[in-house]
């Protein structure tokens, strides 16, 4: 499934590949792989509430802003983790890691399959990065919150994504 349009990089329209998810959906399988090259599936992340911070690449400044957020947000939210995904390779996710001290999220890369970025609507077509986006994913693997952030280079909405993984997680203490 194509949706033309559905997001724009500097006010230029591009074409998200896959399904917009939207809370209740449940939370598709992917395939990613972590900075020890190892393959990670939607159950390998685990059974608690899951925030899934999606960005086109650690290398540019609004991505660099929200992964660093997260990483500070980690520790004030008992029973949520916290994971990125992006294009980059496992190897420059780690080196930017090192770099910033950013050791609370945990990060993927779609690099190989693009599977995340296809099943979750976040692929964009053109440029084979994905966009930006973030899922509350609960301890069933229901999606509990989506946003699809229409302009790429704009911040997500942190408040309401942490309001819903802080809601997420008090439901299931």
């Amino acid at each position: 499934m194509e949706r033309p349009g559905a997001t724009t990089l500097r006010g230029n329209p591009f074409t998200l590949i896959g399904p917009e998810l939207k809370p209740g959906d449940p939370a598709p399988d992917f395939t990613l792989v972590d900075n020890a090259l190892k393959p990670v599936t939607l159950t390998d992340t685990g059974k608690h509430v899951r925030i899934i911070s999606v960005i086109p690449s650690l290398d540019t400044p609004v991505c660099d802003a929200q992964t660093k957020r997260f990483n500070e947000e980690a520790a004030k939210l008992p029973g949520v983790d916290i994971l990125t995904v992006s294009m980059d390779l496992p190897f420059a996710q780690k080196r930017w890691c090192g770099a910033f001290g950013v050791d609370k999220v945990r990060m993927l890369s779609d690099h190989v399959e693009g599977s995340f970025g296809s099943h979750y609507g976040t692929l964009i077509k053109e440029l084979r990065i994905e966009s930006r986006a973030i899922f509350v994913v609960d301890p069933t693997n229901t999606i509990s919150y989506a946003e699809y952030v229409k302009e790429v280079a704009d911040h997500p909405n942190y408040e309401a994504a942490l309001t819903a993984a802080r809601g997420e997680a008090s439901a299931t203490a």
